[in-house]
């Protein structure tokens, strides 16, 4: 969201840790079924997952382009929106809270209390992210530009070990399955 106005950032948080939460929560409730209908394993949800995060950590290692001229700048800003892609979904929202909530709301053993506990986890656990995001302007000024290009390739290179990550558990899984 740099070189978006302050409004603008904090209605991207906003907008992002919400659709994050409704897809979470929805996916907890009926992921499960919809995985089954469509012969879809967590395992190649992870490996999908793992892919696009990839494909993420290799953009925040390489850096973005920047545009050349303030009208294609201008333009670009326009058309890319990343409230959905890629701060919803899958980063706030990917194959590791999607195959963990299906894992615990199996574990709740169709009690509902349990799924409710952990429903309510993730309400939690967005309402931080939203408060990160909301902090993230304070944080940038601190750290400067070199600070934070430093910080967003070693998080990609991060983001990229946890994407190999999924993929190799997901490779595992489907070949002793």
């Amino acid at each position: 969201t740099a070189g978006r106005s302050r409004t603008e950032q904090h209605r991207i948080a906003r907008n992002s840790v919400l659709i994050a939460a409704v897809t979470i929560i929805l996916f907890g409730i009926g992921g499960r079924s919809l995985l089954e209908y469509l012969g879809v394993s967590i395992d190649a949800l992870r490996i999908a997952g793992g892919i696009l995060l990839f494909k993420l950590a290799f953009d925040m290692i390489l850096g973005h382009r920047e545009r050349t001229t303030d009208v294609e700048r201008d333009e670009a800003e326009a058309r890319e929106d990343v409230t959905v892609f890629p701060l919803a979904i899958p980063l706030l929202a990917g194959p590791g809270a999607f195959a963990t909530v299906l894992v615990f709301v199996a574990r709740a053993d169709g009690r509902p209390e349990y799924v409710v506990i952990l429903l309510g986890c993730v309400v939690l656990v967005m309402l931080l992210a939203w408060a990160a995001l909301r902090m993230a302007s304070r944080v940038t000024a601190i750290l400067g530009f070199t600070g934070i290009n430093v910080i967003t390739r070693v998080f990609g290179i991060i983001l990229a070990a946890l994407a190999v990550q999924l993929v190799a558990d997901g490779v595992l899984a489907l070949w002793r399955a």
